[in-house]
């Protein structure tokens, strides 16, 4: 155990359970098109569904963090293929679901920029398709590092004016508690299987987010540690969720009735309340926060497919990275024509469901037993820095350090 103790450090858990709650709050979130989208409508089991869904989040997860770590592996592939064997190929399954959600986050990045721009500067939608997309270029090939340095600042900001929009939203609707109350008479629990359905969609699609938790929660341990951490994650994921789904609801008349209101529900109150400063700063944090979310995928995507045998023959790399950059955009911008609203209801929905059989699924049933058996055979603290991964007896063996996050 090298001098190590049996409980991990709150700071090392909140550090990882605030990865995945900087990755959940991203556009989709900032806009408010996911709460109303999948939420709203549920009405006063918009909240529950919340929950419901954070907590499968979190529990998918910790789960695929202690398969990660308990048995030191060094990449999301060999993950999957722990996770299926001896199913191994099934892991395509899970390559084909990220590939496509990423595509639909670029899409849905593109579209809000240019929904924000229409909505400040009138500027017409599908100009402003052009305009983001070619930013986007620009920045992809010449200024990708710039905008990897500034995205953490970037979405602490959104998510912090974001968070003061939905409170003081709260309280100046003034009609919460009566809203939910005359929405419970009137629905009753009807709406409950659609509850629940979303629940699982939007943990679905949200486990786009697991490579990377993979990859930061190497510092987590042991079993407890992972655990920790997730109860961190779920507690703020679950209360930033439902402040927005409670605030929205409130004023869902008001919105709904503005035209186009229900794209950026959330800057449509802002503009309603009459908050002058905090609709510009919020605007301006969204417009830039959606940018580098774009940026930063389709560089990730640009690393890795850039290397593939059809682009070996384009001998100078800047030139390789531009190609494939603006394949990339050229895709995701043909995307962004179908609009906020659609890609996050159809694209990220039906991406959901395959994340729901892909991940959401076999980790909870498959991933649980697997964990539970090894762990009774190796005990449940493990040092992923050391371990190899294991063979398929499930022994262990000792190799260089993973990769883990800063």
């Amino acid at each position: 155990m090298k001098g190590k103790t049996s409980i991990v450090p709150f700071a090392a858990a909140f550090s990882v359970g605030a990865v995945l709650f900087s990755a959940h709050a991203g556009g989709g979130f900032a806009t408010g098109n996911q709460a109303n989208t999948y939420y709203v409508g549920l009405g006063w089991l918009g909240p529950v569904s919340a929950v419901i869904a954070m907590l499968l989040l979190t529990l998918t997860m910790r789960q695929a963090m202690v398969m990660y770590n308990s048995r030191g592996l060094t990449s999301y592939k060999q993950l999957f293929e722990t996770l299926y064997h001896p199913f191994d190929k099934l892991e395509w399954l899970f390559e084909i679901f990220f590939n496509i959600m990423v595509l639909m986050a670029v899409a849905a990045a593109i579209s809000g920029a240019a929904s924000a721009l229409k909505g400040y500067f009138s500027l017409n939608y599908y100009i402003g398709i052009v305009l983001v997309g070619v930013t986007v270029l620009f920045l992809t090939i010449f200024g990708a590092s710039l905008v990897r340095l500034a995205a953490t600042y970037m979405g602490l900001a959104i998510l912090v004016t974001a968070i003061t929009i939905y409170t003081i939203g709260i309280f100046k609707s003034g009609n919460v508690r009566s809203v939910f109350a005359a929405d419970f008479q009137t629905a009753g629990f009807a709406n409950l299987p659609r509850a629940i359905s979303n629940a699982f969609v939007y943990a679905g699609f949200q486990c786009v987010t697991l490579p990377t938790m993979a990859a930061c929660g190497t510092t987590l341990w042991n079993r407890k540690g992972c655990s920790k951490a997730m109860w961190i994650s779920f507690a703020m994921n679950a209360v930033a969720l439902v402040l927005s789904i409670v605030m929205l609801f409130s004023w869902k008349s008001v919105y709904t009735s503005v035209d186009g209101g229900s794209v950026l529900p959330t800057l449509t109150v802002c503009n309603e309340m009459g908050i002058g400063w905090l609709t510009t700063v919020y605007g301006l944090c969204l417009l830039l926060c959606l940018v580098s979310t774009g940026v930063t995928t389709i560089f990730g995507f640009v690393s890795r497919f850039e290397k593939l045998p059809m682009f070996q023959g384009i001998h100078s790399a800047p030139a390789r990275s531009a190609i494939v950059s603006a394949f990339i955009i050229v895709v995701s911008m043909t995307i962004s024509l179908a609009g906020l609203t659609n890609i996050i209801k159809y694209g990220y929905g039906y991406c959901g469901y395959l994340g729901i059989a892909v991940v959401v699924i076999p980790f909870l049933t498959v991933g649980v037993y697997k964990n539970r058996k090894f762990m009774k055979a190796h005990g449940e603290t493990f040092t992923p820095a050391d371990l190899e991964p294991a063979s398929q007896s499930g022994t262990a063996v000792r190799q260089t350090p993973a990769a883990q996050c800063d």
